[in-house]
């Protein structure tokens, strides 16, 4: 069982009698399913649940939450090693990149979350709140103090229930998302910490808080683990809900289309146990299908560039040239391995500690992240420019950009629902991303070779000491996703803004969007916490609206 569900307040049963219960109360909604809704939200990932969960508090307002995926109810999930076995899975959408001439004309698996709980049920369980420098400039695009980091701040600190060193001024205790600094790491991730210390980067208690307030520096991973198990936002969020009678969650429930009146959305088609559903909504709609899916419903039901939408026969309701624009991504290299000089077991996430610093000293904020990987990470094309086949038993450093000036696009390759997207990933597209990978991979080789690491670390085993064009080759090969998709319906108030500061499309009534897809910018670090933040604020303001 998933060890931070709260029961209703209402109940003093047992985890295992709560169960039960939201199994039976699930099926006697899901076998009486109402024509409609007040609010219908499309995905149960880490923006999703939240939404849900905060419309589904009022007892007299009716919540239908639609996940295409199926329950959680597996170890693969739940034990938090395990992560690697939901790529690729029937959990895991397994979007197929456009090969790149970026990455040595290499196409790329791009993983997102099909299962209740979204990418927060498949994920490496790290919560990164994002620079202070991302959350102000999301501020001044929209012109809504509400997204500015003083403001997030505070939402950060009502929900979190933190179980690290206190920090009043940043860190909240006692809410719903328990987070904590890795739980007794194994020693590799603070001899990281000593090894990045010696260099002259500075270590810090909290990975959040201070530490993305300013130049960056190193720290053991805040990470949603509790008593060896995965907390995904889902459990967090919606799952304690499941018992009400006003909160319907449906599985393997594609949504296909919106549905209008004029330029109103009403509700949406729903493929249900094999057949078309159409269900109402009495109030909004909210769209939380992630970044890939989102733009693809919104282009497919008429809101996006008319040119694109025109190839395709799709009559144009909005006009919104920004929509599956702007795609952004995370460089994440896997290719810095060292054998273990002495074989250890990989602890919590098998990624423990966590970097974040500057490539250029003038940056405004951190453009590098560094993950430890207590197992061997390789490309599989990464590891063909070995001799010999990996060490069974090593640990990596995991560079990364997190600043990306590359962008993406995604465009359609028919109007049907089943039609694929065609993905334009465009990561490593401009120069000045593979210069700061280049950089970072440089420092993971510093910190790998440091002294405080020299005991764990046999030997170096890749890249060694490559320079010039060969390096570039290197990393070019051991490029793979972050999973960090986003900014594909971004906000703001510009000619490619997809909505604006309060999550609402531009040019239609009663649909918002709540997911990664809003973000102008990608944020700095792994992307659930903002997305959390995300599905906070599109509720408070949906509240707000119903209640104006």
């Amino acid at each position: 069982m998933y060890p931070d569900v709260e029961v209703s307040a209402s109940s003093d049963a047992t985890l295992e009698e709560f169960a039960r219960a939201v199994r039976a109360n699930q099926q006697g909604l899901r076998t009486s399913l109402k024509p409609s809704y007040d609010f219908i939200v499309c995905g149960s990932g880490s923006s999703g649940s939240v939404v849900a969960r905060r419309l589904a508090e009022n007892p007299d307002a009716t919540v239908l939450l639609l996940e295409a995926g199926g329950w959680d109810e597996t170890a693969a999930v739940t034990d938090p090693l395990s992560w690697p076995a939901n790529l690729g899975s029937e959990r895991d959408w397994a979007f197929q990149t456009r090969p790149s001439p970026h990455l040595n004309g290499r196409s790329l698996l791009w993983s997102m979350g099909k299962v209740l709980g979204g990418g927060s049920s498949i994920n490496v369980m790290i919560w990164s709140r994002g620079h202070k420098n991302d959350w102000d400039r999301f501020a001044a695009e929209t012109g809504d103090a509400g997204w500015s980091y003083e403001s997030v701040l505070g939402i950060y600190r009502r929900i979190e229930d933190w179980h690290g060193e206190p920090d009043v001024a940043r860190r909240g205790v006692g809410g719903l998302v328990f987070v904590q600094p890795a739980p007794d790491p194994g020693p590799v991730a603070p001899a990281m910490l000593e090894g990045a210390r010696s260099l002259g980067v500075p270590t810090f208690a909290d990975q959040n808080g201070a530490m993305m307030e300013g130049e960056g520096g190193c720290a053991l991973a805040n990470l949603r683990i509790r008593d060896g198990k995965r907390l995904s936002v889902f459990r967090t969020y919606a799952y304690p809900y499941m018992d009400q009678p006003n909160l319907t969650v449906l599985t393997d429930a594609l949504v296909t289309r919106v549905v209008f009146e004029g330029r109103r959305a009403v509700g949406v088609d729903v493929v249900l146990d094999g057949e078309t559903r159409r269900f109402g909504a009495g109030c909004e709609v909210v769209l939380s299908l992630g970044a890939i899916h989102t733009p693809k419903v919104l282009m497919q039901f008429g809101v996006g560039d008319e040119e694109e939408l025109g190839r395709f026969g799709i009559e144009v309701m909005q006009h919104l040239p920004g929509v599956g624009r702007n795609l952004q991504e995370h460089a994440l290299l896997a290719g810095c391995v060292w054998e273990y000089e002495h074989p250890l077991a990989p602890c919590n996430n098998a990624c423990e500690a966590t970097l974040f610093w500057k490539s250029d000293p003038g940056l405004d904020a951190p453009d590098m992240q560094i993950l430890q990987a207590e197992v061997a990470l390789l490309s599989p094309e990464a590891a063909a420019r070995l001799e010999t086949p990996p060490p069974a038993d090593g640990w990596s450093m995991l560079p990364g950009v997190v600043r990306p000036q590359s962008r993406g696009r995604l465009r359609l390759t028919g109007a049907s629902p089943s039609d694929p997207l065609d993905i334009e990933a465009g990561i490593l597209a401009e120069p000045a991303d593979l210069r700061a990978m280049l950089a970072c991979v440089e420092l993971c080789r510093e910190i790998g070779n440091s002294a405080a690491l020299r005991p764990f670390a046999k030997r170096e085993v890749i890249p060694g000491d490559l320079r010039g064009p060969a390096l570039e080759s290197f990393v070019r090969d051991a490029i793979v996703p972050y999973w960090h998709q986003t900014c594909t319906a971004k906000m703001g108030r510009d000619p490619m803004a997809v909505v604006d500061g309060a999550l609402r499309v531009h040019g239609i009534e009663s649909l918002r969007i709540a997911d990664g897809s809003v973000l102008p910018r990608v944020t700095t670090g792994n992307t659930m916490a903002p997305c959390v933040v995300v599905g906070e604020r599109a509720a408070a303001m949906i509240r707000e609206s119903q209640a104006s």
